[in-house]
């Protein structure tokens, strides 16, 4: 289960006073009448309450163009997206940065600053073939050889019937000789005039926006998932214009939760380590009890051949005397 203590800082504008946009813990009151649960599809999961892509510009959505791995283990993360008023933006997990770069450059906020120009195309005469065939090179006389041949070891066999079977045919071969297709060598172009590229013009679309960092409102915040199975939980969840605010919400988590799940953990895995050994150990007994019980049947079947040997003479003995007795009644 992925769990994420998802702390959103969103610094749009630096004020004297920190400002909260909006802050929810679930801590307090019922969650629910401030979360709603999408219906435009019948095959959405249910939001519960348990233990992205950033932007929209425009009444567009925008996803990133760089790839932010979250982490995959079992811990509570604290993630942290800081705007900043020159347009730039920092991902912070665990108040550590893992991304940075320009809101311009890693979303598409604004079309491209220059396009292909539509008027230019490749002169006809444009030549941009590297390399070309030597006109010089001649194929080999001895170069054509077919591709198969008749196996020369191949024998009729002798139950061999032509008017059965028809006329015996030996099997075909890959032929030893047989060089390809044959092509000239290849040779530097005299007339290669290089790679065309394609002239760029401005956009005439493109208009430059000093604050694609700005938001005027901060109506909701939509989380929009898609996980291969269940049980990703989110919480806290905070808007400020305070860097330091933000940072310092993330250490409280990081100091209480995330420790205290440490902590447990631990102990958790301390007591499975144990309890592993205990049945390694119980297991490793009843492995001994077993081999002893199957030497003691083994020596059970197994008789002592000078024990044996004893018997005999023993019963020989009695035998003898018996007789004896006998002769001389």
């Amino acid at each position: 289960m992925l769990k994420f203590g998802l702390l959103l800082s969103l610094i749009a504008v630096a004020f004297a006073e920190p400002t909260i946009y909006f802050k929810d813990y679930f801590d307090e009151g019922d969650w629910t009448t401030r979360w709603i649960n999408s219906e435009s599809k019948s095959d959405f999961g249910k939001f519960e309450l348990t233990a992205g892509k950033f932007f929209q510009y425009k009444g567009k959505n925008l996803l990133i163009k760089k790839d932010i791995r979250c982490k995959d283990d079992e811990a509570t993360h604290v993630y942290t997206l800081v705007v900043k008023p020159d347009n730039t933006y920092e991902v912070l997990i665990d108040n550590t940065v893992a991304q940075s770069g320009s809101l311009e450059d890693d979303w598409d906020f604004l079309p491209a600053k220059e396009i292909k120009d539509p008027k230019a195309s490749k002169p006809e005469d444009w030549d941009d073939r590297e390399k070309i065939p030597d006109p010089t090179d001649v194929k080999p006389e001895d170069w054509e050889k077919p591709e198969h041949i008749a196996d020369p070891d191949a024998k009729q066999p002798e139950d061999w019937d032509d008017e059965m079977d028809g006329e015996w045919e030996a099997p075909m071969i890959d032929n030893p000789e047989y060089k390809g297709e044959w092509e000239p060598k290849q040779i530097d172009n005299p007339d290669y005039s290089g790679k065309w590229v394609h002239p760029m013009i401005a956009n005439p679309e493109y208009e430059a926006d000093d604050e694609l960092y700005a938001y005027s409102d901060f109506g909701v915040i939509g989380l929009d998932l898609w996980q291969v199975k269940s049980g990703t939980i989110f919480d806290n969840f905070l808007i400020t214009d305070d860097v330091a605010h933000a940072k310092s919400e993330c250490e409280e988590i990081l100091s209480t939760t995330v420790k205290g799940e440490k902590k447990m953990k631990d102990a958790h895995d301390e007591e499975e380590r144990k309890k592993r050994e205990e049945e390694e150990k119980a297991s490793a007994a009843e492995e001994v009890d077993e081999d002893e019980d199957a030497e003691d049947e083994d020596a059970t079947e197994e008789e002592d051949p000078t024990e044996a040997a004893d018997a005999e003479d023993a019963a020989e003995d009695e035998t003898e005397t018996e007789s004896t007795g006998k002769d001389e009644l």
